[in-house]
């Protein structure tokens, strides 16, 4: 492993079960965990550059606090990693052509077993226009605004986010 990768960016998250984590992580990131002692593992990556660190805590897990991902050099490696996660059951829901964050990207998410989203995108090009989605204060990486939203109702739990095929939700649902 070459680690002389710097900077490299290091990420630690709590989660619920750290069991459940690493065997999503191993499978997502196609590497063991470079270290493992009770309640925790980290894994080392050089593509993409990252130290990520699991600390086993349920009551500090939380929700909705954005997602994380990143990016790839090229369309094509973009979709071997598609196709690598949906062999893997992992894709919830793919974006082609999508309009986010004022960059055209095609993307794909993919949810842990806490439900924190990871977003793997290609970038075509800087974009004048943002989906409006994501720009309302309940927007999040998976879900859109909904009427049940705005009454102050969930729109979706983590575990309703793992369960659901989201590409299949129309624009006319808005929501999980």
């Amino acid at each position: 492993m070459n680690t002389n990768n710097f900077p490299r960016m290091h990420v630690s998250l709590y989660v619920s079960d750290i069991q459940k984590t690493v065997q999503f992580y191993s499978s997502f990131f196609g590497t063991e965990p470079a270290k493992v002692k009770n309640n925790y593992a980290k894994y080392i990556l050089e593509s993409p550059s990252l130290i990520i660190s699991f600390v086993e805590n349920k009551e500090r897990v939380q929700e909705n606090f954005g997602h994380l991902g990143f990016q790839v050099e090229t369309r094509e490696q973009l979709n071997e990693r598609l196709e690598d996660a949906k062999a893997k059951s992992f894709v919830p829901r793919e974006e082609i052509g999508t309009k986010c964050c004022y960059a055209e990207q095609d993307k794909f998410w993919v949810n842990d077993p806490d439900g924190v989203q990871w977003e793997v995108y290609y970038f075509h090009a800087d974009a004048e226009f943002n989906d409006p989605h994501y720009e309302t204060a309940e927007a999040t990486a998976c879900c859109t605004p909904s009427e049940n939203r705005a009454k102050g109702e969930a729109c979706c739990t983590p575990s309703d986010k793992l369960k659901l095929n989201l590409s299949a939700i129309t624009d006319k649902q808005k929501c999980c």
